[in-house]
């Protein structure tokens, strides 16, 4: 089983290869959310784990930190072992250990992103019952940037986002086997330096001031009202389209992703005055 979460594309297209090579279910993050948000619950219902199934997490980087969506949703998940059937001699058997693993994406380094995961993991009395207090194996892939909301911050040159996607491409076959083989204490991470610097203090101001909705906006000659920003939107914080011109709606939700401002087919939607003349990216 793997839980994923992606933005501009890049942790989908890996979560995909990934549940290809281990021939297990994909989950997204993102629309369970949405689902828990509309029906008022405040945990998931129960996953089952089929026996010997692998238990994965693979999610982008925000701000040297794991996603504030994915934190959230891996403090609601439930995961249950499948019902065993008593022994004839009426004992239980033991169970294998759940085998978890973790594949982030980033532009750059990661920080401390997977101690972050790992402190998160551990809160959750669900994911402890059945052994998990922590992942077995962890992987970056270092792929396209995305993030465009400071001033030295922009999309990749179009020969290094073909460069980082072939890199990623080969590692990428090298973890799926890996994974597949159950590998443990694999640590394959591109931390950069002073890593708690970047997570603790960076993060931290990342979180707290830009990541936000706030800053988003319309140049309303270009926008044509086509709703694709609204759509292609995974925390459903955009109402627009179908005539109506897009509006932010505040509810707190929003990851700063720029899926919107990079799917955005006119270049209509700007982030403040960070993103002018910036370019766009999404992986296709």
């Amino acid at each position: 089983m793997i839980f994923y979460f992606s933005g501009t594309g890049n942790t989908r297209w890996a979560a995909i290869h990934l549940a290809s090579a281990t021939q297990e279910r994909l989950i997204d993050i993102a629309e369970e959310m949405r689902r828990m948000k509309t029906s008022g619950v405040d945990k998931t219902e129960p996953f089952i784990l089929k026996e010997g199934e692998r238990l994965g997490f693979v999610f982008p980087v925000h701000g040297w930190k794991v996603p504030r969506l994915v934190r959230e949703f891996i403090a609601k998940l439930q995961v249950n072992l499948p019902t065993e059937e008593v022994h004839p001699n009426h004992e239980s058997p033991v169970p294998s250990p759940v085998y978890a693993y973790a594949v982030c994406t980033a532009g750059d380094s990661i920080g401390l992103t997977i101690e972050n995961l790992n402190e998160t993991i551990a809160s959750n009395s669900s994911l402890s019952n059945i052994g998990v207090h922590e992942v077995a194996s962890s992987f970056s892939l270092i792929m396209p940037e995305s993030y465009v909301g400071l001033p030295f911050m922009d999309v990749d040159p179009k020969e290094k986002e073909i460069r980082k996607k072939e890199k990623s491409a080969l590692e990428l076959e090298e973890i799926s086997e890996e994974i597949f083989n159950r590998k443990k204490g694999i640590c394959r991470l591109v931390k950069g330096p002073i890593p708690w610097f970047f997570t603790k203090v960076v993060g931290g101001f990342f979180e707290k001031v830009l990541i936000t909705d706030k800053r988003f906006h319309v140049t309303a000659d270009k926008c044509v009202k086509c709703g694709i920003c609204a759509h292609v939107c995974p925390v459903g914080d955009i109402d627009g389209g179908k005539g109506k011109m897009p509006v932010w709606l505040h509810h707190d939700d929003c990851l700063t992703c720029f899926n919107c401002y990079h799917h955005c087919p006119h270049h209509a939607i700007e982030f403040g005055h960070q993103t002018q003349k910036k370019g766009q990216y999404y992986f296709k």
